[in-house]
């Protein structure tokens, strides 16, 4: 018996935002390397790259996520 079963058709409502044609999905029919998702809703699938873009920017600047720069010098200076 497999531990995973190949999912090829998605519950109804799930929707994903394909990032190879760009386009949204109610199931999944791309790849899950090539999609984001699932979404709730179909509109929210539609603002994937804008709410993935908005979490990028959070963490790049969230103070948290970024070690201090300790490193020093060694005596000639590289």
């Amino acid at each position: 018996m497999a531990l995973f079963k190949k999912r090829t058709a998605g519950k109804p409502g799930e929707w994903f935002y394909c990032l190879e044609h760009k386009k949204v999905e109610e199931g999944p029919e791309c790849p899950a390397k090539d999609r984001f998702g699932p979404y709730g809703t179909r509109q929210e699938a539609q603002h994937a790259m804008e709410t993935a873009a908005e979490r990028n920017l959070q963490w790049e600047t969230d103070p948290k996520w970024h070690d201090k720069d300790t490193a020093q010098p060694d005596e000639e200076g590289t």
